[in-house]
This record gives structure tokens, C-alpha cells and sequence, in this order.
């Protein structure tokens, strides 16, 4: 059955993702992405990404199968497929209700734990296969677009940083996520073919998992690169290739640092 989950998703984080993963159990789920206009006549206030931006964070999810922006909450019911809200916003599910809809109770998203980290994850040998590394910390349309590229090179695999070591190399208050947590935002991320926490310390941590996956190519960033992960992919034969950081176009460039304040 099709499932249409309506919010803002503004600045999505897990409990968002978590809840569309439920709703995706049930079925194919549209997202009805509540436009500029309508997140300020809901909220009261301008969303904190414009909508377009919104849009391409949610296409990018595994667990969303369409989007769609809506402009005004519907006034009378619309065919037969059941609604839910996501954010929690006041009177919204109401106002659903009131027009004739069947409105599903999802949760707030954010009550079940994450998924074990599974250090057993299949490679594809008869694929072709990149890696990259990072903190990746706090998920937004950059990193999306990162991973968008770098999947042209093959099978995409994500090795994020251990807790640990993202500590000792950005200092206290790093990660703001805990491993399980970004390993799962990362993951939902259609692009990626699987996201793993790497075991080892300092700029080459991933060493032990890129034994493992044996990638084609390693790819970075113009601010991830750096002399030893170059020196590392010529002593192992593997094609090293360093991306412009830009947005996609129409979108403005994002930092984690700018939008988590430190």
C-alpha cells in the first residue's frame, strides 16, 4: 500500500528518518513536504532550509519512494490512502481528520533503538568499489550530493570515524552523534551501498576496513585531502580522487561546522 507522511523536514535528523523507515514497513511512502509558505503558516516561523533543499535531502532517502510539495493541508479527503504527520505539529493531524482522512499514529521516530552495526557486510566483488571516509557528523544536502558523486565510481562505501577517534582528532565535543546514529543517517542515504564504523586512529582509521573492501578508488574532498591518504592509495594501487566541494546546483553549500555552531 502507498503511506503519505506530510511535514516540514526541516534540518531532518534521525527521529524524522526513524519515522519514515516505519511508515516505509507498511508501504510506499510519499512524502508531502509542506512548501515555504505553508511551514510559516503552520510553525509561524521560515523554515531553516528553503524547500528545494528540503526536497533533495528527502529524494535522497532510501526509505522515501516520492515527493511531493504541497502548498496547503488538504480541505477534504484525498482518495483512500492513509496520512501521517511527521515534527509533531499541533492541530495538524486534526485538521486531517476533520477533512474526512484516515491519519496513522507513526510515533515521534525516535523510541527504537538503532540497528547494530553488522561487521560482516557483503562486498560485491564483481563491482566495482569506492570508499570514503569521515565524520560525517551532521547529515546535510553537502554530504548528499558527496556521496551522489562519489557513488559514480562504484559501489559507495562509507567508513565513519569511531567516537574515539573523531574525538582525538576535532577535540571534546566530537561527534555530536554517536557512531550507531550517523552510521544510520548515512545509511539511508540511497546513494551509499553500505556505511560501517572504521576500528582504527588518526587520518588513515579506515586502513582495516579498505583492506577488507579493496576499493577502486578512494575519494575525498578538497578539504579531506590529505599527504598520507595519498601516500597510502599509490602503495596500494588505488585510484585516489579528489572532488570540488560544491553543492548541487541551485542549492547553497553547507558546512557542518556552520549549522551544529561549532
Amino acid at each position: 500500500m502507498r503511506i503519505v507522511v506530510t511535514g516540514a523536514f526541516d534540518d531532518t535528523r534521525s527521529p524524522g528518518v526513524r519515522l519514515l523507515e516505519r511508515a516505509a514497513r507498511m508501504g510506499d511512502v510519499t512524502v508531502a513536504l509542506w512548501s515555504d509558505g505553508l511551514v510559516e503558516e503552520i510553525t509561524g516561523a521560515e523554515p531553516r532550509f528553503p524547500e528545494e533543499e528540503r526536497c533533495y535531502f528527502l529524494e535522497a532517502l532510501r526509505q522515501v519512494a516520492a515527493v511531493t510539495v504541497l502548498e496547503a493541508l488538504p480541505a477534504a479527503s484525498v482518495g483512500s490512502v492513509p496520512w501521517a504527520v511527521a515534527g509533531g505539529a499541533r492541530g495538524v493531524a486534526a485538521r486531517l481528520e476533520r477533512a474526512g482522512m484516515e491519519v496513522l499514529d507513526l510515533g515521534d521516530g525516535g523510541l527504537e533503538p538503532f540497528p547494530p552495526i553488522r561487521p560482516d557486510f557483503t562486498v560485491r566483488p564483481e563491482m566495482r568499489r569506492a570508499v570514503v571516509t569521515g565524520c560525517f557528523d551532521w547529515i546535510h544536502t553537502g554530504h548528499v550530493r558527496f556521496f551522489e558523486e562519489a557513488s559514480a565510481y562504484g559501489d559507495l562505501y562509507v567508513c565513519l570515524g569511531n567516537d574515539a577517534n573523531i574525538e582525538s582528532l576535532k577535540g571534546p565535543g566530537h561527534p555530536l552523534f554517536p557512531a550507531e546514529e550517523r552510521a544510520f543517517m548515512v545509511d539511508s542515504v540511497r546513494h551509499v551501498y553500505r556505511a560501517v564504523v572504521s576500528r582504527g586512529m588518526g587520518w588513515l582509521d579506515a586502513e582495516p576496513e579498505i583492506e577488507w573492501i579493496r576499493p577502486d578508488a578512494y575519494v575525498v574532498n578538497e578539504d579531506g585531502d590529505k599527504p598520507e591518504k595519498r601516500a597510502f592509495c599509490a602503495s596500494k594501487g588505488i585510484e585516489y580522487v579528489v572532488l570540488r566541494r560544491l553543492p548541487k546546483p541551485g542549492l547553497p553549500a553547507r558546512q557542518s561546522t556552520d549549522l551544529r555552531g561549532y
